[in-house]
């Protein structure tokens, strides 16, 4: 029984897999099990910035695990101290406060809950094409029908608004608003950038209302779109930022940074977390922000993106209706349904992502060579005129 045949026995069915069984990573490049070498543009749907299996990253997990594996938060914990510490460093201004957890549907559980508590409101307005995480309450949040509807009813209070369209959400936002779900880029909705323009109303607009300002930036941290955070291109200043993928270098970890300010002092054990800022995790995190800061990933990002988008502008195809995004967070609309093409992709040794029906993701590690993008263009534009 090879790893397919013994995988789809047991596992719970409910991912749409593709008949790939990888084994082996370094860098923008992985293998599967007949040794098949892909150059990776779905960097484990964005966790991968730093490549895979970073030495440094591989180096602080083994030293960590050697040492303290596991310890909840009613301890204190040298590898935890560190790594918060250098999150509200790096943080926008005001975010003073961090909670950790294990993924980026819990951060934003965490920020809901938070802004409730904080406003003693109940509502929260998020936009159209928006996806926050598949909990019940960042599933409320979340908009497209086929991951709502079969858990319906979800939390009261959530409303959704068109994404970009200021004037639908000022009539939407009032004093029950607790919160205000926005993310940089719409990453699940077709990779669609939010204008400055927009993000700078959206940040007014709920300093006047007194409503929570709720950023998303799960996909969107730690590089990937040619910033450390994607609210950098736009200079607001969330209340909360919630991040999580990227962030342990492969390693399981999320977090909520919050402006302490405008929750106030939060009660004893109103949230928690067993696993949340566990010592290993936190060691990886703290190796991975090692090597986004030491090797200027954003930077790389940002040039490399604008490349990339160009090449891929380039490509003389019909297909294409539009490619847009920004850094190396990028999508290329079609005018047919995408996974037909990610397949034939696949075939000639590129993975991507899909990001909506017929939007075809590409999520690169940021430590990709300029080489491999190439090659990536190359294969696209073949898959895309043939």
């Amino acid at each position: 029984m090879n790893i397919i045949e013994l995988e789809s026995r047991f596992t719970s069915g409910v991912y749409p897999k593709r008949r790939l069984a990888i084994v082996r990573g370094q860098g923008a490049h992985l293998w599967d099990e007949q040794g098949r070498e892909y150059i990776d543009c779905a960097a484990g749907i964005g966790v991968a910035n730093v490549g895979h299996c970073h030495p440094r990253v591989v180096a602080a997990l083994t030293q960590q695990a050697q040492t303290l594996i596991t310890c909840p938060e009613i301890f204190y914990n040298n590898q935890r101290a560190e790594l918060e510490r250098r999150l509200i460093e790096l943080a926008p201004q005001g975010l003073d406060r961090v909670f950790l957890c294990n993924s980026g549907t819990e951060a934003m559980e965490t920020a809901l809950k938070l802004a409730r508590l904080a406003t003693k409101r109940p509502n929260f307005v998020a936009c159209m094409r928006g996806f926050h995480g598949r909990t019940m309450g960042a599933l409320s949040a979340t908009y497209k029908k086929e991951y709502r509807e079969p858990f319906m009813p979800l939390l009261d209070g959530f409303s959704h608004v068109p994404f970009e369209n200021l004037e639908a959400l000022e009539q939407a936002v009032d004093e029950r608003t607790a919160g205000v779900f926005i993310e940089v880029v719409q990453g699940e909705g077709g990779v669609r950038p939010a204008s400055s323009q927009y993000l700078r109303g959206v940040e007014q607009l709920c300093r006047q209302r007194g409503t929570m300002l709720i950023v998303d930036e799960v996909q969107t941290g730690f590089g990937r779109t040619g910033k450390l955070f994607a609210v950098e291109h736009s200079g607001i200043t969330p209340d909360f930022l919630c991040v999580a993928k990227a962030l342990g270098g492969g390693v399981p970890i999320g977090a909520a940074l919050f402006n302490s300010q405008k929750t106030g002092e939060i009660p004893k054990g109103v949230h928690g977390s067993t696993f949340g800022g566990n010592p290993l995790a936190a060691a990886a995190a703290c190796a991975a922000l090692d090597v986004i800061i030491g090797e200027d990933l954003s930077r790389r990002a940002q040039e490399l993106g604008e490349y990339f988008m160009n090449q891929l502008r380039a490509i003389q195809s019909p297909l294409i209706r539009e490619v847009r995004g920004l850094g190396l967070m990028v999508g290329i609309e079609l005018k047919e349904k995408v996974q037909p093409y990610l397949e034939a992709l696949m075939e000639k040794g590129v993975l991507a992502l899909p990001a909506g029906p017929n939007v075809l993701r590409l999520l690169p590690p940021l430590v990709i060579s300029k080489e491999d993008l190439d090659t990536v263009v190359r294969r696209l534009g073949e898959v895309l005129t043939d």
